[in-house]
């Protein structure tokens, strides 16, 4: 016989676990994570017997698992960027004169933007200052910094791709 926690349990995912699913994909925006999730905070919720818990309560314990487990992971995933690279080897190492190469690259594409985005960028990536600061420093708002860090990184990253080599499938590169 089934006892008065397990039909709550079965209740919950019955009525309520389509809307579970959907709270927990509106988190993480993947659907086979959602569902993870969703499972997970089931068992933390259900692993141990509570008393008098009743369904709107069930499900209110529930989505706290779900939140928590979603800033939980994001955590790790934080950590784990941050000393990747202390466990990880990289897949190749980068020869010095590519390196050179690349930041050569790097400053003409620099040169080509406008100097107010150029300048934005450099204070901003290379001086890591903050957008208020920037700001400050160029005598603007703050919300223009931002546009042409916006503009300016767009400008940037379309350029290399544009720029990036193509390869072809028969063994050898393709000329431009």
């Amino acid at each position: 016989m089934a006892s008065e926690w397990d039909r709550v349990a079965e209740r919950l995912v019955a009525e309520r676990g389509d809307a579970l699913v959907r709270y927990a994909y509106l988190l993480c925006g993947d659907r086979d994570e959602a569902a993870d999730l969703v499972q997970d905070a089931l068992v933390r919720t259900f692993g141990r017997p509570r008393r008098s818990l009743e369904l709107p309560r069930a499900e209110a314990y529930v989505r706290r698992a779900v939140l928590n487990l979603v800033i939980d992971r994001a955590r790790r995933r934080d950590t784990w960027r941050r000393v990747r690279h202390l466990a990880v080897e990289p897949e190749r190492p980068v020869a010095a004169a590519e390196a050179v190469d690349e930041r050569i690259d790097l400053a003409e594409r620099l040169r080509a933007l406008s100097p107010r985005q150029s300048a934005c960028l450099v204070l901003r990536y290379y001086e890591d200052l903050p957008v208020a600061e920037i700001a400050r420093v160029l005598g603007i708002a703050q919300g223009s910094v931002k546009r042409y860090l916006s503009d300016g990184l767009r400008a940037l990253s379309s350029s290399m791709i544009t720029a990036e080599p193509a390869v072809g499938t028969g063994g050898g590169d393709v000329q431009p």
